[in-house]
């Protein structure tokens, strides 16, 4: 007897894999939680062993604020490299191609509010504006989240806006900037990257 035909786990498999070949799912949870405590250990450092105060807005002439930014991108880059590999060999063990059509799509959401938010940080830096650098980070940050939600996870759209959140907090109270840019970048980084990791890697 031969059995019907299952036209409602048809449809599921094929949704599943529509979605699949539209949406960036190699991210790592992982790779979140390791940003979010380069993150917190790059804030530790510039609060305690560099003396940073965001609530400065005087020039940028002290030595000191380009130890920070070497700090920063040396934050940027574990956790990028960090994102990167991880994601790369989630990809591998899923049996999926890391760089195709939609990373491509993601990499060109992101770089639009990323070069312009790092564009517009480097003129506030030369400006000596130094407590905005922080909260536009966030913010172009969140930007960037939710701008690329669309090609990944949802939760990413959610993370964006408390990015953006905290940035716009960061840019009213200037002096509590580094605390809000630890929380952004560490806190919310850790929280989101384990719940990804729970809800889509167990």
């Amino acid at each position: 007897m031969n059995e019907k035909p299952d036209y409602a786990r048809d449809i599921t498999e094929i949704r599943s894999m529509m979605e699949r070949s539209s949406k960036f799912l190699s991210l790592s949870g992982l790779a979140g939680v390791m940003a979010g405590m380069y993150a917190l250990a790059g804030a530790f450092i510039a609060y305690r062993a560099l003396d940073f105060n965001p609530g400065d807005l005087g020039t940028a002439t002290d030595s000191s604020l380009w130890k920070i930014v070497v700090l920063a991108l040396l934050v940027l880059v574990l956790a990028l490299g960090t994102a990167i590999y991880l994601s790369w060999r989630k990809a591998n063990k899923s049996g999926e191609k890391f760089y195709n059509a939609t990373t491509k799509r993601v990499v060109s959401a992101m770089a639009v509010p990323l070069i312009a938010g790092g564009l517009l940080m480097l003129a506030v830096l030369l400006k000596g504006l130094v407590g905005l650098i922080a909260p536009f980070s966030l913010i172009f940050y969140g930007l960037a989240l939710y701008n690329t939600s669309k090609f990944t996870y949802d939760e990413v759209k959610t993370m964006g806006l408390v990015e953006i959140g905290l940035g716009l907090t960061g840019t009213f109270f200037i002096g509590y900037g580094l605390f809000c840019w630890a929380l952004g970048f560490g806190v919310v980084h850790i929280v989101y990257g384990i719940y990804l990791h729970y809800k889509y890697e167990r």
